[in-house]
């Protein structure tokens, strides 16, 4: 295909070769994410073997009423909203393994990408949050 019948199909169909464009753009956006993302994702099963060691902390930073309807035992409540103001609790443990969690999965990416920029070492986000962990049928504990 010639230079002149691309530039000719590309002004013909402008509304589709722009959407094309963005869709590329988007997906290398995200290859260069996970490419260069210095946080791990881990699985739930994944999760439940790291948080047998003592030194783990787990995070979950979904809102109170998703959190009262159950959660994983142990688990830090830091909701998204207020994450910010309760990084001072968080810093003793830079060295240590943190697991982050949310709902679906989607809270917790930001929240990692946070406590990376902070300074945290050994930070990782539970693949699927807790909708993950409750399909594994992994037990939770509902707040009392």
């Amino acid at each position: 295909m010639d230079m002149g019948r691309l530039i000719e199909f590309v002004s013909n169909h402008w509304i589709m070769s722009s959407g094309l464009f963005i869709v590329a753009l988007l997906l290398i956006q995200d290859l260069f994410d996970i490419a260069f993302r210095k946080y791990k994702t881990i699985s739930p099963a994944e999760s439940v073997a790291l948080l047998n060691d003592d030194r783990t902390i787990l995070i979950d930073v979904r809102e109170p009423q998703e959190f009262a309807n159950g959660h994983i035992e142990n688990a830090r409540h830091i909701p998204f909203a207020r994450l910010d103001e309760k990084f001072y609790e968080l810093e003793p443990y830079k060295d240590s393994p943190i697991i982050v969690t949310c709902q679906q999965g989607t809270r917790s990416k930001e929240v990692c990408k946070k406590l990376i920029k902070r300074g945290f070492t050994q930070v990782y986000e539970m693949h699927g949050g807790m909708l993950a962990w409750q399909d594994m049928k992994l037990p939770i504990r509902k707040k009392k």
